[in-house]
């Protein structure tokens, strides 16, 4: 039965193909399963890992607007859009434009909320990582986030001060591309009675950052920065896609999105 209806799922994307089903692939086919009276569509916005997976696997993803332009031609007429974006940053804001752009193809166009959007999203994201990542009195967690010159990434510090203020001290976030720097970290670190780090990327996939500036054997990375210092350090690398209670509060954004609880953007054609 043909659907008029569809969810569009717009990720930043990743050129490792395991890491895309392990976390971008694992969350559209969680909305699928959960919507199943919907049409699913995927979009990458960044335009250099497109081109690589055209290049190198000679897969084709969708930008926002050839994503438009396509639901617009299969007859679609409603529109939910659901980021997997973490903040609500530059990437965010060009995914709204490019949306915005066909604003007059649909009869209706709603975009859902990335994952860290509410207190309660930090409060919910500091329970289930501390759920699945524990660690112990002589132990450290170092989230490792990517960072923009965006003012949205004053997510991570407020990610920081949440882990604080429920108790956790011994987990501290930075970034590769903004503030904290891992620089910063080593203040605050240098300063407890730690012993092993346990690094984490803090990005929905496990992809070139994690695998470069988190994990490598490369001198300037976190893991080797880390062990210059004296520490033992265990790299977990996997994106938080892959965790389920994570990929559950995408779910609960877009579910509220589609009620018109909580939308960037609910734009409805005047058709009168």
């Amino acid at each position: 039965m043909f659907t008029k209806k569809a969810i569009l799922v717009v990720s930043f994307g990743t050129s490792h193909l395991d890491t895309l089903d392990k976390n971008i692939k694992a969350i559209e086919q969680d909305i699928q399963n959960s919507y199943p009276d919907y049409k699913i569509y995927r979009a990458f916005t960044s335009q250099m890992i497109i081109k690589k997976l055209k290049s190198v696997h000679n897969i084709s993803i969708h930008t926002v607007s050839s994503a438009m332009k396509k639901m617009q031609a299969d007859g679609i007429t409603e529109v939910m859009i659901q980021p997997t974006h973490i903040i609500h940053g530059i990437e965010n804001d060009n995914m709204i434009k490019d949306a915005y752009q066909a604003k007059d193809a649909f009869t209706s166009i709603k975009i859902s909320t990335p994952l860290l959007s509410t207190s309660e999203d930090y409060l919910k994201v500091v329970n289930i990582l501390m759920k699945n990542y524990p660690v112990k009195k002589e132990e450290a967690l170092v989230l490792m986030g990517h960072g923009t010159s965006h003012y949205a990434n004053s997510s991570y510090p407020a990610l920081s001060y949440t882990f604080t203020q429920q108790g956790y001290n011994n987990v501290f976030v930075g970034t590769v591309e903004g503030y904290p720097e891992l620089e910063h970290l080593f203040d605050m670190i240098n300063k407890q009675s730690i012993q092993h780090i346990k690094l984490l990327p803090f990005m929905l996939v496990a992809g070139d950052h994690a695998l470069n500036d988190m994990d490598s054997n490369d001198e300037d990375s976190w893991k080797s920065k880390f062990l210059q210092e004296g520490y033992e350090v265990e790299s977990i690398v996997k994106g938080l896609g892959e965790i389920k209670e994570i990929r559950e509060l995408y779910l609960e954004h877009l579910n509220k999105a589609i009620h018109g609880e909580s939308t960037i953007l609910d734009f409805k054609l005047d058709t009168i």
